[in-house]
């Protein structure tokens, strides 16, 4: 197993910048599965943004859904633009915390690598048609992604990312065993699988940069879902400040400071004090714990015990009421639930067709898909390949498969 050099000693230097004790160091990263020899220009963190920006899961998130279909519109947020917003408030409250900003960068970037077409509505989909074969889970399937289903290097199958990588990519929601994870259900298979192999620390918290990752990921879609719900025509500003007193209060700073405001200047200050208002509650709460308890090293905020970035109490409570909001007003609105209903007719067609009728798939997937003749292999493969279409090829492949019908509408 590869652990890379301190940057002191290799001579690469180019990003290498002084961090508090409780980030994770580059230089002292734990190594990769495949060892490999360290880059002479970028630190392991910067290495693994790279090989993500350059995958194919990452140019595939254009094309699929956040929540709108691209056919609604051009300025609806697609799984790739939701993701660089992620990135970018990650790596805002990494700086402020001094922790490796390319690594909080890097977990950002492929987080929803595992993502369906359709978004969640092509996820549940996907779940409820594998239940027979362990389930269909996009958090590990991102983790497949990058150790697995990507096929680009000479030397490994996936990314053969760092560690660190994979520590934020698996457990940024929180500890997925022992007293500390969530009572959430079994732990889908191929995270134990790969932890057999490569040791993550399941029971532990990942680094601060990987939470750094996950609550920026909050951020990012409570605001941009918002923006989207207006443009959408699902409700308006002043119905969402009825439901919130946040959204009260921050929008009658706006109308007090800039009575004339035109609409859409009034969402876009209203969404950037909201970013703001989160990242500096994000942000204090962090440096406090950080300030009060001086962890010695990352190993330290991994084995704390608790969430170490997060929203406090009262912007907790703010979350809870935009997503309830936006779950009653937007996600299950009549609109969306058509869309739901297409992506399921969608998926299920798909999913039958390939298990029942392994050639209809591309010959690299139907080769591995018949293989040993097992169905929940079978099935498995078809879950990847069908978890790594966009929305757009879907919709292709139903044309094809059913008599030139797309099952839209």
């Amino acid at each position: 197993m590869e652990t890379d050099q301190s940057p002191a000693l290799s001579g690469i230097g180019f990003g290498y910048r002084p961090r508090a004790p409780w980030a994770c160091d580059p230089g002292k990263s734990r190594g990769r599965l495949i060892e490999e020899p360290a880059s002479a220009t970028r630190t392991p963190f910067q290495r693994d943004r790279d090989r993500i920006i350059h995958s194919t899961a990452f140019r595939r998130l254009k094309l699929k859904t956040q929540v709108f279909i691209s056919d609604d519109g051009d300025h609806y947020r697609t799984r790739l633009t939701h993701t660089i917003e992620v990135a970018q408030i990650a790596r805002a409250i990494a700086r402020a915390l001094e922790a490796d900003e390319d690594l909080a960068e890097a977990v950002a970037l492929c987080h929803d690598f595992g993502h369906t077409p359709f978004g969640h509505a092509g996820e549940d989909a996907l779940d409820r048609l594998m239940q027979p074969f362990g389930g269909f889970d996009h958090n590990a399937q991102s983790l497949r992604v990058v150790t697995k289903l990507e096929r680009r290097y000479a030397g490994f199958d996936g990314l053969n990312l760092s560690w660190e990588t994979l520590d934020g990519l698996v457990k940024h929601n929180g500890p997925l065993t022992g007293s500390g994870a969530e009572a959430s259900g079994e732990v889908p298979a191929y995270f134990l699988e790969f932890d057999a192999l490569f040791p993550l620390e399941l029971s532990q918290w990942c680094g601060i940069e990987g939470q750094a990752a996950a609550i920026a990921d909050d951020v990012a879609y409570n605001t941009h879902d918002i923006d989207d719900g207006i443009r959408a025509g699902l409700f308006t500003l002043d119905e969402l400040a009825e439901a919130v007193p946040f959204v009260a209060q921050t929008l009658a700073e706006v109308r007090g400071r800039w009575p004339d405001l035109k609409f859409s200047r009034l969402t876009h200050e209203f969404q950037r004090r909201q970013i703001t208002a989160m990242v500096e509650d994000v942000i204090g709460g962090a440096r406090r714990i950080l300030e009060r308890e001086q962890p010695k090293s990352a190993t330290a905020i991994r084995e704390r015990g608790a969430q170490t970035v997060g929203f406090s109490p009262a912007m907790k409570e703010t979350d809870l009421h935009l997503k309830a909001f936006l779950f009653d007003r937007m996600y299950r609105s009549p609109a969306i639930m058509a869309f739901r209903e297409m992506a399921d007719r969608t998926v299920t067609q798909l999913f039958e067709r390939y298990l029942t009728d392994p050639a209809s798939l591309p010959s690299e997937w139907r080769r591995k898909a018949v293989m040993g003749g097992n169905e929940a292999r079978a099935a498995r493969i078809v879950a990847d390949f069908i978890a790594g279409m966009t929305d757009s090829y879907a919709r292709k492949e139903c044309a094809r498969l059913f008599d030139g019908s797309e099952p839209i509408g």
